[in-house]
């Protein structure tokens, strides 16, 4: 009896309290009848205990304390023990009948990051995504990422997968879980987005972080994550509260045209539209009017209209008029190429010189 108190283990082999139980009533030369009397529970209660068929409540184990003297914190901690254990057992059952859903997520790519652990284990790596992806079950996942969010746009040249795209949108989540913002104000935005506009063309070595706490001071976060294979995404935006709005850049293309682009039309979404929509930036033709506008917002934030005409119509379309042109708007000249090239003003081929290439530092974690 002294090595049962002493030991509280979890055995390998879980056995139900009532085995334990049944030990110290043949130690004390006790029938279940006798313990049934002693403590004012039904015989048929003692009996499903000992079996396992009960639980035993900590009522029953304060009873059990008074008549066996074993403490009753022995008594909840053995059943909490081997109700625990019952649970995984499950939870490893259902697990194992779940590992299918691997075919849709990018295990191995996401490892590689640091997103999740390295496991050869294929009922551990499913382990390992619920936890990722906070849910409990592999259907948990479907209905809220396939089905919440089935927004997801597919590109006809490059087809996105659901199961990455969420990975990689999860992972913008839990960055953003990481930066405390103040709550949202449009008026604070819309000025820090012209300090970020100056930004474009300085781009200090840790621009990144001079945009997150701009931004943050708005309540808008940003965060930078890089693209699994397979997403073709290079921005996105949602309201991850009723008071934050996320952006969420991948450094797609690691040129400076796409990047400004791609967050001023960031931006234009969270001034422009309602907080329910999520938008994932991918290459597709085809856009939707909300995505039209956003374009336009980006287009003319960074380049106004009128300015843009009266270049292409009275300039001549050298780097060097270019780099005139971008100085006299205050932001960096790639910005005016890429838009050029994108028009088909300017050829793809010309003036690339003109733009900033950027490289992660680091892809773990």
């Amino acid at each position: 009896m002294s090595e049962i108190l002493k030991n509280q283990y979890v055995p390998d082999i879980v056995s139900p309290p009532g085995e334990t139980l049944q030990e110290i009533l043949l130690e004390r030369g006790m029938s279940q009848a006798d313990l049934a009397g002693r403590t004012g529970r039904p015989l048929k209660t003692i009996n499903e205990i000992v079996k396992g068929k009960a639980s035993i409540t900590p009522e029953t184990a304060i009873q059990l304390e008074h008549v066996l003297g074993v403490p009753a914190s022995f008594w909840t901690n053995r059943e909490l023990q081997y109700r625990e254990a019952i649970a995984r057992s499950k939870e490893a059952e259902s697990i194992a009948s779940q590992t299918d859903w691997l075919k849709e997520i990018p295990y191995s790519a996401m490892a590689k990051l640091g997103w999740v652990p390295s496991s050869e284990s294929r009922i551990e790596q499913v382990q390992h995504l619920l936890r990722f992806f906070g849910v409990a079950s592999s259907s948990s996942w479907g209905h809220v990422w396939a089905e919440n969010h089935a927004v997801f746009r597919q590109s006809p040249t490059f087809r996105s997968e659901t199961g990455a795209v969420a990975a990689w949108l999860r992972k913008g989540e839990i960055e953003g879980l990481k930066i405390g913002a103040v709550e949202f104000d449009a008026a604070a935005f819309r000025q820090i987005l012209v300090r970020i506009r100056t930004l474009t063309r300085e781009l200090p070595q840790n621009f990144g972080e001079i945009l997150t706490n701009e931004c943050r001071r708005a309540g808008v976060k940003v965060v930078f994550v890089p693209e699994l294979p397979k997403t073709c995404a290079w921005g996105a935006t949602r309201w991850v509260s009723p008071s934050n709005a996320l952006i969420q850049l991948s450094l797609r293309y690691k040129t400076d045209d796409h990047l400004w682009f791609t967050f001023f039309h960031e931006a234009g979404h969270i001034l422009l539209h309602g907080k329910r929509d999520l938008f994932v930036e991918t290459d597709i033709l085809t856009k939707s009017e909300k995505e039209l506008q956003a374009d336009s917002f980006a287009r003319d934030f960074l380049i106004p209209e009128g300015e843009y005409k009266k270049f292409i119509r009275l300039r001549s379309l050298s780097c060097a008029a270019i780099s005139r042109f971008a100085h006299e708007l205050g932001i960096a000249a790639g910005i005016v190429v890429g838009r050029l090239q994108h028009d088909r003003v300017l050829p793809p081929t010309h003036c690339n010189n003109l733009k900033r290439h950027f490289t992660w530092l680091s892809r773990k974690g």
